[in-house]
Formats: C-alpha cells, sequence, structure tokens
C-alpha cells in the first residue's frame, strides 16, 4: 500500500487530494509542526532532507510534491484522467507543474519572510529594523511582482475553467497550495477567476475527503 508521509499546513495535503482524485487506498503517517513550524526531526528518517511530503510506494520513496505527482499520474493513471490529452493543453500542463514551485512559491516564501521580520523569533532589539526592512523590500520590489503574477494566472483562468484546459488535471493538485496562499496572504484585490477556481477545488468530492483525512489547510495570512 502507499504511504504518505503527511506533515500537517504543508504542500502534503495536495498529494492527499491526487490519492483521493485516483481512488488510491493509502495509509498517513503524521507529523507536526515544531513551535518553530519547521517539520520534525523524525522525517529525518523517512528522507535526508526531513521535509514533506514524502511518499513510499512499493519500496520506492519519493520527495518533492511535483515528482510525487507526476509519478503518481504516470504509475496509477492509466486512464489519463488527471493529464490532458491534446498538446497544447499538454504543455500548459507541462508548464504549470514547473511554474507552482520554481516560479510562484519562491515569492510566497519571500512574502511571509520579510512579512514575519518585526515578529518572533527575531530578537527583541532588531524587530523595529526588521519590519522597516520588511516592509521596504515588500513595497519596492516584491508586492509588484506577486501582483504580475497573480494577474497572469488570472488571465490564464479567464479561457479555461482549469489550469491546463476543461478538466482538472494534477496541474491543478500542484497549483492548489501555491494559489491558496497567494489568496490568503498575497493582499491583492479583484481576483475573481482565481477565487472561482479556489472554490471549485472545494467543491470537489475528492478534495474534501483528502480534509477530513489530512486536516485542514488553513494558510495564515501575512
Amino acid at each position: 500500500m502507499i504511504t504518505i508521509h503527511h506533515l500537517n499546513q504543508s504542500r502534503s495535503q495536495r498529494v492527499l487530494w491526487a490519492l483521493e482524485e485516483l481512488g488510491l487506498p493509502y495509509h498517513i503517517e503524521r507529523y507536526q509542526r515544531e513551535k518553530t513550524m519547521l517539520a520534525p526531526e523524525s522525517l529525518k528518517k523517512v528522507h535526508p532532507l526531513g521535509k514533506s511530503p514524502v511518499l513510499e510506494d512499493d519500496g520506492l520513496i519519493i520527495a518533492e510534491s511535483g515528482a510525487i505527482l507526476e509519478y503518481l499520474q504516470e504509475t496509477w493513471d492509466p486512464q489519463q484522467t488527471l493529464k490532458p490529452a491534446g498538446k497544447e493543453q499538454r504543455l500548459q500542463y507541462r508548464f504549470w507543474l514547473h511554474y507552482a514551485e520554481g516560479s510562484l512559491m519562491p515569492l510566497l516564501l519571500m512574502k511571509l519572510v520579510f512579512s514575519s521580520l518585526g515578529k518572533p523569533p527575531v530578537p527583541l532589539g532588531f524587530r523595529t529594523l526588521g519590519k522597516a526592512l520588511g516592509q521596504g523590500v515588500q513595497k519596492a520590489w516584491l508586492n509588484q511582482q506577486l501582483e504580475a503574477h497573480a494577474r497572469y494566472m488570472e488571465a490564464e483562468l479567464g479561457n479555461n475553467p482549469w489550469f491546463a484546459g476543461d478538466e482538472l488535471s494534477m496541474a491543478d493538485i500542484q497549483m492548489s497550495f501555491p494559489v491558496f496562499a497567494l489568496l490568503a496572504r498575497g493582499g491583492i484585490e479583484s481576483l475573481p477567476n482565481l477565487k472561482a477556481w479556489q472554490k471549485r477545488v472545494e467543491m470537489r468530492p475528492a478534495w474534501k475527503r483528502a480534509i477530513e483525512k489530512g486536516g485542514p489547510l488553513d494558510i495564515p495570512g501575512g
């Protein structure tokens, strides 16, 4: 049976969603974040990097959510239900699978870090300077970058209901965590297509089952 090493409030939620969409049986090994919000040391016993998600299947240990989703689709989706058939749609599918972590998540991580420079665990004596620095970087550069990416995705979803065409694919599953994070902490108004996409995701029975089994995905705002 497939085992997913699942960290609460993390990217592993989308792997649970993929497993539910494919109707695969699986076992969840659960981990809780430390007070620092980092993954526990026990995850290093599974994979040297000590991060989640990690998937085990038939003796294989696979890390990185994008690699896991591609493995699941190639191995356990013979009917190609989560991969588009058309050439143009497959190019979009591949793009969004890589874009999620290659382009969008680094910006969102920076947003989280720079928004936290004036708060614990930053030492008290550095918080005023840290807050000013964080706000300065966001105002001068980061917010504009996030806005450009948000408008790009918003426009793309104006053409199709899902990221790679008319049907849900692994591209949407990969995009779920960064889009939810963007809507929670990006501070960008007027994104009706992205919000409608989020609602479509949340209405899917497989998403609801993944939330029931893995716990809520409550991403704090920035």
